[in-house]
């Protein structure tokens, strides 16, 4: 995989409702501050399915995505934790740790992130691959004003972010529906192939505001495609 990429300038700008098809954003630097705030109107979610696709070289804790409300500052959280390759999902701030999963460093994965308020069921796709079905919580669908983040996580409603626990790295196609996705629209998603996009959050027609110093990058072609994971 070659390394290199096109900054644009055009995504370097703070507030934006944008197809990012083809583009990524870059957090080039430890800090308490960068990140990216998604947009969304939905105020009500009995279930959630998250996709993305990442790229990095940290070995420590971060957080690759961060929903908040006003009650729960880990409505719906992805972390990656210290203890080797292992992801906790927070669901009304309650959580659960997924182990023994593989992501090595410098390399792009997608990763899909499922959980239902009816069964209080969760479960992770790593690179197109299920793991085992965790339960979290039930019973209480997540409500209220979201403020959702990229680059950091959410100690409180907004705010309250560690430099310990930002992200370094790129992030790209960003999906977020509100129900669970079959495993075939998964797989789908996983394979770049013709998948329904998001319904809360759609990394072709985005609506976000940029804080602090994340940048935008486009493919160029001296990137090879490994697994179409890009």
């Amino acid at each position: 995989l070659c390394s290199c990429y096109h900054l644009d300038p055009l995504i370097l700008w703070p507030n934006f409702y944008l197809n990012l098809s083809g583009k990524m954003f870059v957090f080039p630097k430890e800090t308490n501050t960068a990140h990216v705030k998604l947009l969304t109107t939905k105020t009500e979610f009995n279930a959630v399915t998250l996709c993305l696709r990442f790229f990095t070289d940290l070995s420590r804790n971060y957080g690759l995505f961060s929903l908040s409300t006003p009650t729960h500052s880990n409505d719906f959280v992805l972390f990656k934790i210290n203890s080797g390759d292992v992801i906790r999902i927070h669901a009304r701030d309650g959580g659960t740790d997924f182990l023994a999963l593989s992501f090595p460093p410098n390399t792009w994965h997608s990763m899909c992130a499922t959980w239902g308020s009816d069964t209080g069921v969760a479960q992770l796709w790593v690179d197109g691959k299920p793991t085992v079905r965790r339960f979290i919580l039930s019973g209480q669908p997540i409500t209220g004003a979201p403020i959702t983040i990229l680059g950091q996580e959410q100690d409180t409603y907004g705010g309250s972010f560690d430099a310990n626990q930002a992200f370094i790295g790129m992030i790209t196609k960003v999906h977020m529906w509100d129900y669970v996705l079959s495993p075939s629209e998964i797989k789908r998603y996983v394979n770049d192939e013709n998948f329904t996009p998001g319904n809360v959050f759609n990394w072709r027609a985005l609506e976000f505001e940029i804080t602090g110093q994340v940048l935008g990058a486009s493919k160029s072609n001296c990137y090879e495609i490994s697994n179409r994971l890009f």
